[in-house]
């Protein structure tokens, strides 16, 4: 079964249910290894230390009843911008730093339902706006393969956790790629569901009504360190708000289109158009190809049918922006539209239409919105001949921290540099039209960091892209445990 701290929750529910550990034991060592490791990592900001030991208690008495709840016992975290009742929820606006929850979000609600044993809230960049996890409230999460580097964001402190071993499982959002990146970075699992699947209700920015609303790109979704563990926390998660939608609809996911690694048919992506990826990146992502191909799954390289993925990333920028900029300050929005009025017409920069998009017209709203649609409709007919897409999550493995000015920032692909904000279109390939996309670990760059890949599958295609990370782990293997005491 491995080292404990790395067992899978599956594993766990397992050694509970066989009396080989109890799950006060297993929150005992969690607490422990955070403890130990947590000074230099700052992956868990909030630490719920004693009612995770009650809860821990009454899980192993409910076991003793009989009781079989399917995440009784397994210890896990929660990212910090979930509302969890008494802790705070910051976002890491420091304006909040002393807001606290007054009830839990829908997920929080549905993973203790399940005898889930929550052991804190893991840390966030400003406002979740970053493929970093750092704020002036809690500071700097680092990775644990090196504490030096990011590991991502903005679900960072959730992938740090895992990859320390600190609990089996863990919740995130995601708008940008925060579920995936932070995977990546940190050679986890992850899963960005299909639009809609699962309820957002509490996942609430502090001082925002707590509402059944939906979203027009974010989602929230499970993070672990086996692909078997998403699909377990994917069932205890999806389905509609009973406030919302609930009232009339019911969850029937489709089961996974194939169940043997030989039977999929695998388009397979390694850069983009307007943002390339590292050597490192293309290599292990042309490996894993290989590899499919010599297990007997249909591999292609290429495909007319793929949605035009420039197109879609300046409709993603569009869009993206829009949202995120309707909350700009006053200031900031008049600013940015003196900015975007400056632009040349000719410049398609993903800079340049971020900038238009965070001014977008609600008349230019619906424009990109019906372009939106018809890439969607080309995703479709794209997985009629496929059932998965392998894409890049990020140009390079984990790089430094850096805390400079977001405008100035850079990120630097073999030696060249690009803008910081471009990377995020990778992730727009999956958000833009609301498709699910499983990220899992496929390997070690030359310089010894986890690389990860997006399996990107059709509208409610999830059990379809979680099994297809499932077999490919079980095929050439998955987490790895990186070198903290070294």
């Amino acid at each position: 079964m491995g080292e404990q701290p790395y067992r899978s929750a599956t594993e766990l529910v397992d050694a509970m249910a066989g009396g080989e550990v109890s799950a006060v034991e297993l929150a005992e060592e969690a607490i422990a290894r955070i403890e130990r490791y947590d000074a230099t990592l700052n992956a868990v900001c909030v630490r719920d230390f004693d009612r995770a030991i009650d809860a821990a208690r009454a899980a192993d008495a409910a076991r003793a009843r009989g009781d079989a709840r399917p995440l009784l016992g397994v210890p896990m975290t929660v990212k910090e911008s979930f509302h969890v009742a008494g802790l705070p929820t910051t976002w890491g606006i420091p304006e909040f730093k002393d807001f606290v929850a007054d009830e839990d979000a829908v997920a929080v609600e549905r993973v203790e339902a399940a005898g889930a044993v929550v052991l804190g809230k893991t840390n966030v960049p400003l406002v979740l706006g970053d493929v970093q996890s750092y704020n002036a409230i809690y500071g700097t999460t680092g990775n644990p393969w090196d504490p030096g580097l990011t590991p991502g964001g903005s679900s960072g402190g959730s992938s740090a956790a895992l990859a320390a071993g600190y609990g089996a499982l863990s919740i995130g959002s995601d708008i940008g790629g925060s579920l995936r990146n932070p995977a990546h970075y940190c050679g986890v699992y992850a899963h960005k569901p299909t639009l809609g699947l699962l309820p957002l209700r509490g996942h609430t920015a502090p001082g925002m009504p707590v509402l059944p609303a939906e979203s027009d790109l974010a989602v929230i979704g499970p993070m672990a360190r086996t692909a078997s563990d998403l699909a377990l926390l994917l069932d205890v998660l999806a389905g509609p708000d009973p406030l919302g939608s609930g009232i009339a609809y019911r969850l029937a996911l489709p089961a996974p289109r194939h169940t043997e690694l030989a039977d999929y048919r695998v388009l397979v992506v390694d850069t983009h158009p307007l943002i390339p990826t590292a050597a490192s990146v293309r290599t292990a992502i042309g490996n894993v190809a290989d590899a499919l191909t010599e297990a007997g799954a249909k591999v292609e390289r290429d495909s007319p049918l793929l949605p035009d993925q420039a197109d879609t990333a300046r409709v993603y920028m569009h869009l993206l922006m829009s949202t995120l900029g309707a909350r700009y300050p006053a200031e900031i929005y008049e600013h940015t539209r003196a900015a975007a009025a400056q632009l040349d017409p000719a410049d398609e920069s993903l800079a340049a239409e971020r900038t238009r998009g965070t001014v977008l017209s609600h008349r230019d709203w619906l424009a990109a919105d019906g372009r939106r649609a018809v890439l969607r409709q080309r995703w479709s007919e794209l997985f009629a001949e496929f059932d998965v897409v392998i894409y890049p999550v990020m140009p390079t493995p984990a790089f430094p921290h850096d805390h400079s000015p977001m405008g100035s920032r850079r990120i630097s692909i073999d030696g060249a540099d690009h803008d910081y904000l471009d990377q995020i279109a990778l992730a727009g390939a999956a958000t833009l039209p609301g498709l699910p996309a499983t990220a899992l670990p496929i390997g070690l760059s030359e310089d010894g960091l986890p690389i990860g890949v997006q399996a990107i599958g059709p509208m409610y295609g999830d059990r379809t892209t979680i099994r297809f990370a499932e077999l490919v782990e079980r095929e050439f293997g998955g987490f790895t445990p990186p070198p903290l005491d070294s």
